[in-house]
């Protein structure tokens, strides 16, 4: 039987892994070396929050407040599409040189913020770290229960870590404008994705 460090430490890896939002915002400011190390501790630092109240047995009090669910997605679906929106343009206008660099242009309290944008502004994340999480540390009590979330937090910094510092061993591939242009279409799919299907989720509340 998997001891509940290591049940929490792989279901939380198995949900982060997937790519979404999140992923794609740190591993496109990761390459770009816009502070990686200060979003991947905000990333951890709001798993952390989130997934404790989840294991602490406050999730139900979340989705039993259906206008709260209501708005929040329609909030996040928003925001992804005004995010995708910019990821669009940037594609679409390119550039002539572009560098992988940290130019200092962006401040490390406009990336906290937006960090915090794709965190929580996505109903999704709640669903997986408060609802789904929560739920499956039920069975477990005290120090078993906070072992779970232990194995959680865990799995969520060496997840972050690893992807907003090894997407720098991708720079030299992003020297290229048209892989530049690639990686922002991309981004720009996947928040008019998750987006899409927030709006179709909330049509149904």
């Amino acid at each position: 039987m998997l001891t509940p460090a290591f049940y929490g430490f792989s279901v939380c890896l198995g949900l982060i892994i997937a790519i979404g939002a999140q992923n794609a915002f740190v591993l496109s400011n990761g390459i770009r070396n816009n502070r990686p190390l200060l979003i991947a501790l905000t990333c951890i630092v709001c798993d952390s929050l989130l997934i404790g109240i989840g294991v602490a047995g406050l999730g139900s009090l979340l989705v039993s407040k259906p206008d709260f669910v209501r708005w929040a997605t329609w909030g996040g679906a928003a925001f992804l599409m005004v995010y995708g929106f910019r990821a669009f343009c940037s594609s679409i206008k390119g550039g002539g040189t572009l560098e992988t660099e940290n130019s200092g242009s962006i401040t490390a309290s406009s990336l906290i913020l937006a960090t915090l944008g794709v965190t929580f502004l996505n109903p999704h994340t709640y669903l997986d770290t408060i609802v789904l999480m929560g739920g499956l540390s039920a069975p477990y009590m005290g120090t078993e229960r906070l072992g779970f979330w232990l194995g959680a937090v865990t799995a969520s910094t060496v997840w972050f870590i690893t992807l907003a510092f090894g997407a720098r061993r991708l720079a030299p591939f992003f020297k290229k404008a048209a892989a530049w242009r690639m990686l922002d279409a991309g981004v720009c799919v996947i928040m008019w994705g998750i987006a899409a299907a927030l709006v179709q989720q909330a049509r149904t509340l």
